[in-house]
């Protein structure tokens, strides 16, 4: 009696589950960002920062999960600046905003606005990082680059972005 109540019951549970249809069960399907991708970003970041004479650059690029996808250190760049352009990755990962947004937002540049995230460790509140978004807003990663000037970095991280443009579609 039992084993037919089950079989009845699963029966009846894969009616339900073909009249609902297969979105009821489906599981979003996320973009993400490759290696490939990242290493375009990167190459583009490092030929911009030649390009224009800076000095060299640490390049960090993170996953939606602000996990480490690819890290690259020009030759001669500052051995600080390692940690900086992960800092400025992950926290245009975690809060998708250009990291100079998080500070225009702190109290000191604007006392009428919120403030606080300033003292929150691990978030970096200067030019530099930036998140990557498809074109529906989806964040995919985010990219931090230290070595140059604040402005110069943040340009760079740009110059990686605009690299893979069209796959952001």
């Amino acid at each position: 009696m039992f084993t037919k109540t089950l079989s009845v019951g699963g029966a009846a549970l894969a009616v339900v589950v073909m009249l609902v249809g297969p979105s009821a069960h489906a599981v979003e399907q996320r973009p993400m960002l490759t290696l490939k991708e990242a290493n375009k970003m990167a190459d583009a970041c490092e030929a911009y920062a030649k390009k224009k004479g800076w000095r060299p650059v640490n390049v960090a690029i993170v996953d939606s999960g602000a996990n480490l996808k690819l890290f690259r250190r020009q030759d001669d760049a500052f051995i600080g600046s390692i940690d900086i352009a992960q800092l400025k990755a992950k926290s245009s990962a975690r809060i998708p905003v250009p990291t100079r947004a998080l500070g225009d937002n702190v109290a000191y540049k604007n006392p009428m606005r919120p403030h606080g995230v300033q003292f929150v460790p691990g978030i970096a509140v200067f030019p530099g990082g930036l998140p990557i978004k498809m074109a529906n807003g989806k964040v995919v990663g985010a990219i931090g680059v230290s070595g140059a000037t604040s402005d110069q970095d943040e340009e760079c991280a740009q110059a990686g972005i605009a690299a893979i443009a069209g796959i952001l579609k």
